[in-house]
C-alpha cells in the first residue's frame, strides 16, 4: 500500500493474498466494461439524431492565422478589456446541428483591446429555430500545440438567420499560427 507524500505515518501493510488484489482489479475491470458496452449500446439505439439533426460530435475546419508585420501585443489595459469580453467557457446543452452552417470565417487583427480575432458568420439553414449557436475555436502555435480554446455565443438564431460572430484570441498574434473552427447549438 503506499502513502502520500505528506503523510507522516508509516504505510500499513495489508494480510490479504495477491489473489484478493487481482480479483478486485478484475472485477473493476469488468464492470467498466460493462459501463462502455452499456454507453455504446444506447448511444447506436438512440433517435436524437434522425429528430432534431443531431451530429455524432463536432467537425472542425481549419484556417491560417498571418498577422499583419505591424500587429503588435495588447497593453495591459486593452488585455484587461479583451479578457472581459472573451468567452472561454462552453455552454452546457450544445451538439452539433447539421442546420447550422459556418458560411465564412478567418483570422482578423483589429486595432485596438480586440486585437487577435477570428470573425465569420453562421447561417441556420434548417425550418426550426436554434435556441443557442457557439462557435469554438482552438488555437495553435507553429508546432501544432493547441495554446487555447475560445468561444462566442448567440441566442435564439431563426430559421434562415444569419449570425456575424467575433471570437477574441487573446494570445499575442506573434506565436499563433493556425486554427480550427466548429460551430454547436442548442435545438428549440
Amino acid at each position: 500500500m503506499t502513502r502520500s507524500p505528506n503523510s507522516s505515518q508509516e504505510p500499513r501493510h495489508t494480510t490479504q493474498p495477491d489473489r484478493t488484489r487481482r480479483d478486485g482489479r478484475h472485477r473493476r475491470h469488468v464492470l467498466a466494461s460493462l459501463g462502455l458496452g452499456a454507453t455504446a449500446a444506447l448511444a447506436g439505439c438512440t433517435s436524437i439524431g434522425t429528430n432534431v439533426g443531431v451530429e455524432t460530435g463536432p467537425s472542425y475546419e481549419r484556417g491560417q492565422i498571418d498577422p499583419p508585420s505591424d500587429a503588435g501585443n495588447r497593453s495591459a489595459e486593452q488585455l484587461t478589456a479583451a479578457a472581459a469580453l472573451a468567452e472561454q467557457e462552453t455552454q452546457e446543452g450544445v451538439t452539433p446541428l447539421n442546420r447550422l452552417e459556418i458560411t465564412s470565417h478567418e483570422f482578423t487583427f483589429e486595432s485596438g483591446f480586440k486585437g487577435s480575432t477570428i470573425q465569420g458568420t453562421i447561417e441556420n439553414t434548417g425550418a426550426e429555430r436554434v435556441r443557442r449557436a457557439e462557435v469554438r475555436v482552438r488555437a495553435y502555435n507553429e508546432m501544432g500545440e493547441q495554446l487555447g480554446r475560445y468561444l462566442s455565443t448567440n441566442g435564439d438564431l431563426d430559421s434562415g438567420g444569419v449570425w456575424a460572430f467575433t471570437v477574441i484570441i487573446l494570445k499575442s498574434p506573434s506565436v499563433l499560427d493556425e486554427y480550427d473552427i466548429t460551430v454547436l447549438g442548442t435545438p428549440s
